[in-house]
Protein backbone atom coordinates (compact mmCIF):
# COMPACT_ATOMS: atom_id res chain seq x y z
CA UNK A 1 0.00 0.00 0.00
CA UNK A 2 1.16 3.49 -0.82
CA UNK A 3 2.39 5.12 2.38
CA UNK A 4 2.63 8.55 2.95
CA UNK A 5 4.88 10.52 6.13
CA UNK A 6 3.62 13.90 7.17
CA UNK A 7 6.11 15.88 10.10
CA UNK A 8 4.84 18.78 11.82
CA UNK A 9 6.44 20.78 14.64
CA UNK A 10 4.67 23.41 15.22
CA UNK A 11 5.50 25.82 18.42
CA UNK A 12 3.36 23.14 20.87
CA UNK A 13 3.10 19.81 19.59
CA UNK A 14 5.94 17.43 17.99
CA UNK A 15 3.76 15.11 15.39
CA UNK A 16 4.24 12.36 12.58
CA UNK A 17 1.68 10.47 10.70
CA UNK A 18 1.42 8.20 7.82
CA UNK A 19 -1.43 8.07 5.53
CA UNK A 20 -2.35 4.90 3.87
CA UNK A 21 -3.25 5.84 0.01
CA UNK A 22 -5.46 2.27 -0.45
CA UNK A 23 -7.06 1.98 3.12
CA UNK A 24 -7.04 5.82 3.69
CA UNK A 25 -5.86 5.22 7.26
CA UNK A 26 -4.30 7.59 9.52
CA UNK A 27 -1.82 6.85 11.85
CA UNK A 28 -0.47 9.35 14.07
CA UNK A 29 1.73 10.22 17.24
CA UNK A 30 2.21 13.40 18.60
CA UNK A 31 3.68 14.26 21.98
CA UNK A 32 2.98 17.82 23.54
CA UNK A 33 5.90 20.21 24.48
CA UNK A 34 6.61 20.75 28.09
CA UNK A 35 5.14 24.15 29.12
CA UNK A 36 6.57 25.31 33.22
CA UNK A 37 2.90 25.50 35.37
CA UNK A 38 1.81 29.00 35.55
CA UNK A 39 3.40 30.06 32.22
CA UNK A 40 1.50 30.90 29.04
CA UNK A 41 3.89 29.70 26.59
CA UNK A 42 7.19 28.94 25.33
CA UNK A 43 10.64 30.51 23.59
CA UNK A 44 10.98 29.57 19.99
CA UNK A 45 15.00 28.63 21.36
CA UNK A 46 13.04 25.69 24.47
CA UNK A 47 10.26 24.82 21.24
CA UNK A 48 13.09 23.69 19.02
CA UNK A 49 14.98 21.86 21.61
CA UNK A 50 12.48 20.18 22.60
CA UNK A 51 11.49 18.85 18.95
CA UNK A 52 14.74 17.89 18.32
CA UNK A 53 14.31 15.68 21.30
CA UNK A 54 10.83 14.38 20.67
CA UNK A 55 10.91 13.88 16.93
CA UNK A 56 12.80 10.95 16.35
CA UNK A 57 11.07 9.66 19.33
CA UNK A 58 7.39 10.26 17.74
CA UNK A 59 9.12 8.63 13.93
CA UNK A 60 10.22 5.46 16.02
CA UNK A 61 6.84 5.10 17.47
CA UNK A 62 4.91 5.64 14.80
CA UNK A 63 7.15 3.09 12.73
CA UNK A 64 7.25 0.50 15.69
CA UNK A 65 2.98 0.73 15.50
CA UNK A 66 2.97 0.64 11.77
CA UNK A 67 2.27 -2.98 11.63
CA UNK A 68 2.76 -2.91 7.53
CA UNK A 69 6.07 -3.75 5.23
CA UNK A 70 5.52 -1.01 2.60
CA UNK A 71 8.00 2.11 2.11
CA UNK A 72 6.83 5.34 1.95
CA UNK A 73 6.36 7.46 -1.42
CA UNK A 74 6.84 10.89 -0.25
CA UNK A 75 7.61 13.04 3.03
CA UNK A 76 5.34 16.25 3.59
CA UNK A 77 6.65 18.88 6.00
CA UNK A 78 5.22 22.08 7.55
CA UNK A 79 7.72 24.51 7.19
CA UNK A 80 5.90 27.93 7.78
CA UNK A 81 2.97 29.03 9.91
CA UNK A 82 1.00 30.00 7.07
CA UNK A 83 1.31 30.04 2.86
CA UNK A 84 2.27 34.05 3.23
CA UNK A 85 5.16 36.04 2.26
CA UNK A 86 7.06 36.46 5.85
CA UNK A 87 5.89 33.57 7.52
CA UNK A 88 8.11 32.20 10.02
CA UNK A 89 9.34 30.78 12.82
CA UNK A 90 12.22 28.56 13.84
CA UNK A 91 10.54 25.50 15.28
CA UNK A 92 9.31 24.59 11.82
CA UNK A 93 12.88 23.92 10.72
CA UNK A 94 12.77 20.47 12.85
CA UNK A 95 10.14 18.93 10.75
CA UNK A 96 11.72 20.08 7.88
CA UNK A 97 15.01 19.64 8.41
CA UNK A 98 14.21 15.85 9.08
CA UNK A 99 11.99 15.40 6.05
CA UNK A 100 15.00 17.04 3.62
CA UNK A 101 17.36 14.30 5.49
CA UNK A 102 14.62 11.52 5.08
CA UNK A 103 13.99 12.56 0.94
CA UNK A 104 17.67 12.73 0.33
CA UNK A 105 18.67 9.01 1.88
CA UNK A 106 15.44 7.50 0.56
CA UNK A 107 15.40 9.58 -2.86
CA UNK A 108 11.67 10.12 -2.59
CA UNK A 109 10.20 13.22 -2.76
CA UNK A 110 9.70 15.79 -0.05
CA UNK A 111 6.83 18.07 -0.65
CA UNK A 112 6.44 21.16 1.69
CA UNK A 113 3.00 23.51 2.97
CA UNK A 114 1.59 25.74 5.47
CA UNK A 115 1.11 24.60 9.17
CA UNK A 116 -2.43 25.83 8.24
CA UNK A 117 -3.00 23.80 5.18
CA UNK A 118 -2.31 21.01 7.39
CA UNK A 119 -4.60 22.15 9.69
CA UNK A 120 -7.64 22.22 7.30
CA UNK A 121 -6.49 18.78 5.08
CA UNK A 122 -6.72 17.06 8.72
CA UNK A 123 -10.15 18.47 9.26
CA UNK A 124 -11.31 17.75 6.30
CA UNK A 125 -10.36 13.94 6.21
CA UNK A 126 -11.79 14.01 9.90
CA UNK A 127 -15.01 15.09 8.89
CA UNK A 128 -15.12 12.75 5.89
CA UNK A 129 -15.39 16.17 3.81
CA UNK A 130 -12.12 15.74 1.53
CA UNK A 131 -14.18 16.24 -1.58
CA UNK A 132 -14.38 19.90 -0.38
CA UNK A 133 -10.92 20.77 -2.02
CA UNK A 134 -11.97 20.46 -5.41
CA UNK A 135 -14.56 23.65 -5.18
CA UNK A 136 -14.44 26.67 -3.24
CA UNK A 137 -15.17 26.78 0.95
CA UNK A 138 -14.92 28.76 3.77
CA UNK A 139 -11.95 27.17 6.65
CA UNK A 140 -11.21 28.75 9.82
CA UNK A 141 -7.92 27.94 11.58
CA UNK A 142 -8.58 29.33 15.52
CA UNK A 143 -6.01 27.99 17.71
CA UNK A 144 -3.15 29.87 19.81
CA UNK A 145 -1.93 31.47 17.11
CA UNK A 146 -4.27 32.57 14.78
CA UNK A 147 -8.09 33.25 14.38
CA UNK A 148 -8.56 33.27 10.63
CA UNK A 149 -11.37 33.06 8.46
CA UNK A 150 -10.18 31.99 4.83
CA UNK A 151 -11.44 31.57 1.29
CA UNK A 152 -9.81 28.32 0.16
CA UNK A 153 -10.08 27.46 -3.77
CA UNK A 154 -8.42 24.59 -5.53
CA UNK A 155 -5.10 25.57 -6.56
CA UNK A 156 -2.56 23.75 -9.37
CA UNK A 157 0.60 24.60 -7.19
CA UNK A 158 -0.58 24.89 -3.55
CA UNK A 159 -3.40 22.21 -3.68
CA UNK A 160 -5.62 25.00 -1.64
CA UNK A 161 -5.44 28.38 -2.05
CA UNK A 162 -6.19 30.22 0.94
CA UNK A 163 -6.94 34.41 1.17
CA UNK A 164 -7.59 35.83 4.43
CA UNK A 165 -11.24 37.04 4.60
CA UNK A 166 -11.31 37.77 8.44
CA UNK A 167 -8.82 37.11 11.37
CA UNK A 168 -8.15 38.65 15.13
CA UNK A 169 -7.08 42.14 14.90
CA UNK A 170 -5.58 41.94 18.59
CA UNK A 171 -5.41 38.76 20.94
CA UNK A 172 -6.59 35.19 19.49
CA UNK A 173 -9.06 33.07 20.64
CA UNK A 174 -6.19 30.80 21.96
CA UNK A 175 -4.34 32.66 23.88
CA UNK A 176 -7.46 34.47 25.09
CA UNK A 177 -8.87 30.98 26.76
CA UNK A 178 -5.45 30.58 28.04
CA UNK A 179 -4.77 33.88 29.91
CA UNK A 180 -8.33 33.66 31.08
CA UNK A 181 -7.55 30.15 32.48
CA UNK A 182 -4.38 31.09 33.99
CA UNK A 183 -5.99 33.65 35.84
CA UNK A 184 -7.98 30.85 36.93
CA UNK A 185 -5.42 29.06 37.89
CA UNK A 186 -5.78 26.44 35.02
CA UNK A 187 -2.15 24.77 33.63
CA UNK A 188 -1.73 25.86 29.96
CA UNK A 189 -3.28 25.02 27.66
CA UNK A 190 -5.74 25.80 29.55
CA UNK A 191 -8.52 25.02 26.71
CA UNK A 192 -9.58 21.61 27.79
CA UNK A 193 -10.13 22.76 31.52
CA UNK A 194 -11.58 25.95 30.88
CA UNK A 195 -14.69 24.26 29.03
CA UNK A 196 -14.75 21.79 31.92
CA UNK A 197 -15.46 24.72 34.19
CA UNK A 198 -17.78 26.25 31.71
CA UNK A 199 -20.11 23.35 31.70
CA UNK A 200 -20.59 23.89 35.82
CA UNK A 201 -21.44 27.29 35.56
CA UNK A 202 -25.37 28.44 36.48
CA UNK A 203 -25.85 31.10 34.08
CA UNK A 204 -24.71 32.67 30.86
CA UNK A 205 -23.76 35.65 30.72
CA UNK A 206 -23.83 37.39 26.92
CA UNK A 207 -20.68 38.70 25.13
CA UNK A 208 -21.42 40.69 22.19
CA UNK A 209 -18.37 40.95 19.52
CA UNK A 210 -16.13 43.63 18.52
CA UNK A 211 -16.31 43.82 15.00
CA UNK A 212 -14.22 46.13 12.42
CA UNK A 213 -14.79 44.75 8.86
CA UNK A 214 -15.32 41.26 9.54
CA UNK A 215 -12.31 40.74 11.83
CA UNK A 216 -12.71 40.91 15.63
CA UNK A 217 -11.34 41.90 18.66
CA UNK A 218 -10.67 40.02 21.53
CA UNK A 219 -8.34 41.85 24.24
CA UNK A 220 -11.71 43.43 25.92
CA UNK A 221 -13.11 40.40 26.79
CA UNK A 222 -9.40 39.32 28.87
CA UNK A 223 -9.85 42.83 31.07
CA UNK A 224 -14.26 41.97 31.10
CA UNK A 225 -12.74 38.48 32.64
CA UNK A 226 -10.67 40.17 35.30
CA UNK A 227 -13.03 42.52 36.16
CA UNK A 228 -15.93 39.62 36.95
CA UNK A 229 -13.16 38.15 39.18
CA UNK A 230 -12.41 40.84 40.65
CA UNK A 231 -16.27 41.66 41.68
CA UNK A 232 -17.05 38.35 42.58
CA UNK A 233 -18.20 36.32 39.73
CA UNK A 234 -17.60 32.82 39.62
CA UNK A 235 -14.93 31.30 37.53
CA UNK A 236 -17.24 28.60 36.12
CA UNK A 237 -19.40 31.64 35.31
CA UNK A 238 -16.13 33.79 34.06
CA UNK A 239 -15.27 30.70 31.67
CA UNK A 240 -18.87 30.43 30.16
CA UNK A 241 -18.66 33.91 29.11
CA UNK A 242 -14.94 32.99 27.57
CA UNK A 243 -16.25 30.64 25.39
CA UNK A 244 -18.96 32.85 24.50
CA UNK A 245 -16.93 35.71 23.25
CA UNK A 246 -14.85 33.35 21.22
CA UNK A 247 -18.48 31.63 20.02
CA UNK A 248 -19.77 35.39 18.89
CA UNK A 249 -16.83 36.68 17.51
CA UNK A 250 -16.27 33.35 15.12
CA UNK A 251 -20.01 33.40 14.66
CA UNK A 252 -20.11 37.06 12.96
CA UNK A 253 -16.76 36.59 10.85
CA UNK A 254 -18.81 33.65 9.50
CA UNK A 255 -21.75 36.13 8.86
CA UNK A 256 -19.35 38.50 7.13
CA UNK A 257 -17.56 35.98 4.75
CA UNK A 258 -21.46 34.60 3.55
CA UNK A 259 -22.02 38.32 2.62
CA UNK A 260 -18.81 38.27 0.80
CA UNK A 261 -18.69 34.58 -1.36
CA UNK A 262 -22.45 33.13 -0.52
CA UNK A 263 -23.33 30.35 1.64
CA UNK A 264 -20.41 28.52 0.52
CA UNK A 265 -19.28 25.26 2.76
CA UNK A 266 -17.45 26.01 6.30
CA UNK A 267 -15.25 23.88 7.80
CA UNK A 268 -13.45 24.51 11.13
CA UNK A 269 -10.07 23.75 12.19
CA UNK A 270 -7.75 24.28 15.18
CA UNK A 271 -7.24 23.06 18.35
CA UNK A 272 -10.51 25.87 19.95
CA UNK A 273 -12.77 24.20 17.72
CA UNK A 274 -12.59 20.80 19.49
CA UNK A 275 -14.56 23.16 22.25
CA UNK A 276 -18.35 21.09 22.32
CA UNK A 277 -19.69 24.24 23.64
CA UNK A 278 -18.54 26.33 20.91
CA UNK A 279 -19.43 23.48 18.22
CA UNK A 280 -22.94 22.94 19.73
CA UNK A 281 -23.59 26.85 19.24
CA UNK A 282 -22.41 27.19 15.70
CA UNK A 283 -24.33 24.30 14.46
CA UNK A 284 -27.51 25.23 15.92
CA UNK A 285 -26.98 29.19 13.53
CA UNK A 286 -25.48 27.72 10.83
CA UNK A 287 -25.77 24.89 8.31
CA UNK A 288 -23.53 23.27 6.11
CA UNK A 289 -21.25 23.54 8.62
CA UNK A 290 -18.32 21.19 9.61
CA UNK A 291 -15.62 20.20 12.62
CA UNK A 292 -12.79 18.30 12.68
CA UNK A 293 -12.65 15.47 15.13
CA UNK A 294 -10.92 16.32 18.29
CA UNK A 295 -7.91 14.03 17.76
CA UNK A 296 -7.41 16.01 14.49
CA UNK A 297 -8.45 19.63 15.72
CA UNK A 298 -5.05 20.19 17.58
CA UNK A 299 -1.94 19.99 16.21
CA UNK A 300 -0.53 17.64 13.73
CA UNK A 301 0.91 16.00 10.61
CA UNK A 302 -1.93 14.21 9.55
CA UNK A 303 -2.91 16.68 7.44
CA UNK A 304 0.28 17.17 6.34
CA UNK A 305 0.87 13.85 5.42
CA UNK A 306 -2.52 13.79 3.33
CA UNK A 307 -0.55 17.14 1.42
CA UNK A 308 2.12 14.78 0.70
CA UNK A 309 -0.27 12.47 -0.97
CA UNK A 310 -2.25 14.78 -3.07
CA UNK A 311 0.93 16.40 -4.35
CA UNK A 312 2.59 13.21 -5.47
CA UNK A 313 -0.44 12.07 -7.23
CA UNK A 314 -0.66 15.22 -9.15
CA UNK A 315 2.75 14.76 -9.98
CA UNK A 316 3.31 11.54 -10.85
CA UNK A 317 -0.57 10.65 -12.49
Amino acid sequence: MPLFLGLDTSNYTTSAALFDSDGGGVLSRKKLLSVKSGEAGLRQSDAVFQHTKQLPEMVTKLFADYDGKDKICAVGASFRPRNIEGSYMPCFLCGEGLGDSIGAVSGIPVYKTSHQIGHILAALYSAGRLSMINSPFIAFHVSGGTTDCLYCEPDENELIKVTETASSLDLKAGQLIDRTGLMLGLDFPCGPDLEKLAEKSDKSIKAKAVMRNGSCCLSGFENKAQAMLAGGETPENTARFILNAVYSSVSEMTAYAYEKYGKLPVIFAGGVMSNGYIKELLRKKFDDVYFSAPEFSCDNAAGIALYAYYTYERQFK
